[in-house]
């Protein structure tokens, strides 16, 4: 039987596309979960490059996705060496926090599993698929390519890893002798601390899609940046300690 000379319908062409992403997506995902489990082939040295210049020069980072585009056709890490990193700094922040909180060994567990699997791993995934979304159907340009569910998950563990320094291990040498008191300045050094940790959150996200040429408009990441600093403002003034409120409720969910 000879084919039809006509081209073929439309849909078909975007089912057969959505298809063949879908199994390279899952084949990728594969590979990177069977690299998981084999440290040897994993790239230590560039993982902590990586995650010092998040805090020194977050867009020299994104310069190694483009050319992880350019060289494998895909943004996203093919590496866990950085996700197995991070989680050595869970582990480190759970057991400061742990001291910190005078929690007992359950309770370490239990804080190690919060801020590691939900936290940031259900969080982040959530965070993650708003903008894959959001960018896939509001912020892309013309053409055929898509932002990468896999980056949009990257971006956030980019954009995670300061935060988690700054509040979970910075803030410990300061909180149970100054932070924790009622003082205007112990006040502001630590109310402080978390707006910093947001704004580079916000930033790395940022940086982490407007280095993507096929998205636009991604000013907009930065907008919450503003009601936030008021909440910054208002906090100070009404004399509401945001970190004492978090490490209340840091021990409160372990127990």
């Amino acid at each position: 039987m000879s084919s039809s000379p006509l081209p073929e319908p439309v849909t078909t062409r975007m089912r057969q596309r959505h298809r063949t992403e879908s199994m390279a997506a899952i084949e990728k995902w594969s590979q990177y979960m069977s690299r998981l489990f084999r440290l040897g082939h994993m790239d230590f040295e560039f993982a902590i490059w990586q995650m010092i210049y998040l805090f020194v020069s977050p867009k020299k980072v994104y310069r190694n996705f483009q050319y992880r585009k350019q060289t494998k056709n895909q943004f996203a890490r093919d590496d866990p060496a950085f996700l197995v990193l991070l989680f050595v700094w869970f582990v480190i922040s759970a057991t400061g926090l742990s001291l910190a909180l005078r929690l007992h060994f359950l309770g370490f567990v239990k804080f190690l599993f919060w801020v590691t699997f939900v936290d940031c791993v259900l969080v982040g995934a959530l965070v993650a698929t708003l903008f894959w979304f959001a960018t896939n159907r509001y912020m892309r340009t013309s053409g055929t390519e898509d932002v990468e569910w896999g980056y949009a998950f990257d971006v956030h563990l980019n954009a995670f890893f300061p935060p988690l320094l700054i509040l979970h291990v910075f803030q410990l040498f300061f909180y149970n002798v100054f932070i924790s008191e009622d003082y205007f300045i112990a006040r502001l050094f630590g109310n402080t601390l978390w707006m910093i940790a947001v704004t580079y959150y916000c930033y790395i996200t940022f940086l982490g899609y407007s280095c993507l040429a096929i998205v636009k408009h991604t000013q907009t990441i930065l907008y919450p940046l503003v009601p936030l600093f008021f909440v910054y403002l208002v906090s100070i003034i009404s004399g509401i300690n945001i970190c004492r409120v978090m490490m209340d409720f840091y021990h409160y969910r372990v127990y």
